[in-house]
């Protein structure tokens, strides 16, 4: 593998550079994860604290979130909800219903959501990232929204990484 950020053929140039971080983002984090078994994914660092397992899933929820409001231009519907909520806002809800998976659960449902958006960017252009929006009632970009969703996905992978020196 190389560690570069660059243009790639599938997608425009700065998408293309997005594409590049996201990926890193995310080889990193598997690498933070690799070879952990199930029991291990759901060790609670304190009872108010989150396992790997809902971090994991939870790098997912988020990026689904953002497909939703971003690529769908809507909020997530009732059955969204109720599959991505526990992940999404993890707390006592995630320490009850996200445990007992493999790191090979985790690793497909983190490749599926992922798989979507790479799709998502092939079909857009620079100027798209560059759109003005209102994010969180903050003006914003889609070029700072993809940024955000990388950013949050490296900050839990350093939980990650804690939690596993813990074990």
């Amino acid at each position: 593998m190389e560690f570069k950020i660059e243009k790639s053929n599938s997608y425009t140039p700065q998408i293309g550079h997005l594409v590049s971080m996201m990926n890193y983002a995310r080889y990193t984090t598997l690498q933070a994860v690799e070879g952990l078994s199930t029991k291990e994914l759901d060790f609670l660092p304190s009872e108010d604290g989150n396992s790997i397992s809902a971090l994991l899933l939870h790098i997912a929820a988020v990026e689904v979130g953002f497909q939703i409001e971003i690529f769908e231009n809507r909020r997530p519907n009732k059955e969204e909800a109720v599959e991505w909520g526990a992940a999404y806002e993890l707390g006592e809800q995630g320490r009850q219903e996200i445990k007992g998976n493999s790191l090979e659960f985790y690793i497909e449902k983190l490749d599926e959501v992922r798989n979507r958006t790479l799709k998502e960017f092939q079909k857009l252009d620079d100027e798209w990232l560059y759109e003005e929006r209102l994010w969180d009632n903050h003006n914003s970009n889609h070029y700072f929204i993809w940024f955000h969703v990388f950013e949050d996905e490296i900050n839990h992978r350093g939980q990650m990484r804690i939690i596993r020196k813990m074990l």
